[in-house]
């Protein structure tokens, strides 16, 4: 999906996946009819791609901020990268 947004090109073709909450049985993989990808641009700005498979919705794509795409993160149980790879250091001590 290739989306234009506040004249930024937000690719899902070019950009790495950093994260989702893909379901997969065998058969489905949206959980619910809906699933979330974030991703993250070769220059560095991270953007959702939100898909649907329901009737009347469509899938879209919504640029975040860093501290947005660390919660999306979090909330994924897909990890496709570290959160060093993703973020550029690793995460804090609790």
């Amino acid at each position: 999906m290739k989306k234009v947004i506040e004249g930024k090109i937000y690719n899902t073709e070019t950009a790495e996946a950093i994260a989702d909450n893909e379901f997969s049985d065998g058969t489905n993989r949206m959980s619910h009819g809906r699933c979330l990808t974030l991703y993250k641009t070769k220059k560095g700005a991270f953007f959702v791609e939100h898909e649907t498979c329901w009737e009347g919705e469509r899938d879209t794509i919504e640029p975040v901020t860093m501290e947005q795409a660390k919660d999306y993160y979090e909330s994924m149980k897909n990890e496709k990268v570290s959160w060093a790879g993703a973020f550029g250091q690793e995460p804090e001590e609790a």
